[in-house]
């Protein structure tokens, strides 16, 4: 498959939700990410299943997995002290940053049942004001989860731990889903988007308008990089 990194999912969602409703994005997922875990075991991705996004029937048991947007540009954030700063922010620079948050680099799978009723990753990460529905802090806390140390999410990612088991570290975590350009050279750290420290006490929203610029900087630079990432990968695959 040709992976078009150029290509917007919100153009074939018909004005819904891309991560439910674009074909394109679910076939890019299922390609992407039906490939071998660290146990040797294949990741493969399949449809059908009823009210479910892509299914993978593992040794474990089932996954059921939902698509999940990594790039927030926050322009449609319903808080006062959001909306001040949105307000001083050139329009063209926000759609800018929600067109390359549509492409491929910017989503990513999650497991999508719940469990008991409780809420999803997808869920809390957006509800957690500590972590403001960002990546790099969602990603800081699932590389602490592999460490068993304390995070905002920490509750929510232990209940997903047999998702996270499949592969068995942070390093292989971050390999598998090409975030690479997210993580230090050693994979100890975080490249974050902006920094508050300390660290989650509290709101990853951004603060001012040069937070926000920063943000959107450093965000939409990971997601090319990812976008590069991933249509190398792509290229070099021989079936």
């Amino acid at each position: 498959m040709d992976i078009d990194i150029a290509f917007r999912m919100s153009t074939d969602s018909n004005g819904k939700d891309p991560d439910t409703h674009s074909k394109t994005l679910k076939g890019y997922h299922k390609f992407l990410w039906s490939k071998e875990l660290p146990s040797g075991e294949i990741f493969r991705l399949e449809e059908g299943v009823a009210k479910r996004y892509l299914t993978f029937h593992g040794a474990a048991g089932e996954q059921f997995m939902s698509s999940d947007s990594m790039g927030n540009s926050f322009s449609h954030h319903k808080g006062k002290k959001m909306s001040a700063v949105l307000s001083q922010i050139d329009p063209s620079l926000l759609k800018e940053f929600r067109e390359i948050n549509s492409t491929i680099g910017g989503f990513i799978l999650f497991p999508g049942n719940k469990i008991d009723g409780l809420a999803t990753i997808n869920g809390l990460r957006g509800l957690n004001r500590k972590i403001a529905d960002r990546f790099d802090l969602t990603l800081e806390c699932i590389r602490r989860h592999y460490l068993s140390l304390d995070s905002p999410l920490r509750e929510v990612l232990e209940r997903y731990g047999n998702f996270f088991d499949l592969f068995k570290d942070f390093r292989s975590y971050v390999d598998f889903f090409h975030l690479n350009d997210l993580v230090s050279p050693d994979y100890s750290e975080i490249r974050f988007f902006i920094l508050s420290e300390p660290l989650f006490e509290s709101s990853g929203l951004p603060r001012d308008v040069p937070d926000y610029l920063e943000y959107r900087a450093n965000s939409m630079n990971f997601v090319r990089l990812r976008n590069l990432r991933l249509s190398n990968w792509a290229a070099n695959q021989r079936f």
